[in-house]
């Protein structure tokens, strides 16, 4: 078994810091965090502008943590907005088809 095969181990989380703590109570969202941060190293998964206005400067907002790499593109204000006013606020709607399959992923082919 080589090291690339092998699953991303768990984060070391000792410190008692508030960070640290919200990171340890919500676990399966913070790996997915770490899976989106993994993967635009990586080349895997590309920024996108703001899905609602088109802003540059974006954040990735996950819908459903266990689709770690499903995410949607939002400014800093919209996503603050989507979870102040809820998920109806800015519906999930279908990426346009771009010919290379889900708009979400860099095509590695």
């Amino acid at each position: 078994m080589t090291d690339d095969s092998k699953p991303p181990r768990p984060p070391a989380l000792k410190s008692e810091t508030r960070q640290t703590n919200w990171r340890r109570t919500n676990l399966p969202k913070y790996q997915a965090h770490l899976a989106v941060q993994r993967a635009l190293m990586s080349g895997a998964l590309e920024k996108q502008g703001c899905e609602v206005c088109g802003a540059a400067k974006v954040d990735a907002h996950h819908d459903r943590y266990d689709e770690p790499l499903n995410v949607r593109w939002l400014c800093r204000s919209h996503h603050v907005k989507l979870h102040h006013y809820g998920e109806d606020m800015f519906p999930i709607s279908e990426p346009q088809n771009t010919g290379s399959g889900n708009n979400y992923y860099k095509d590695k082919s």
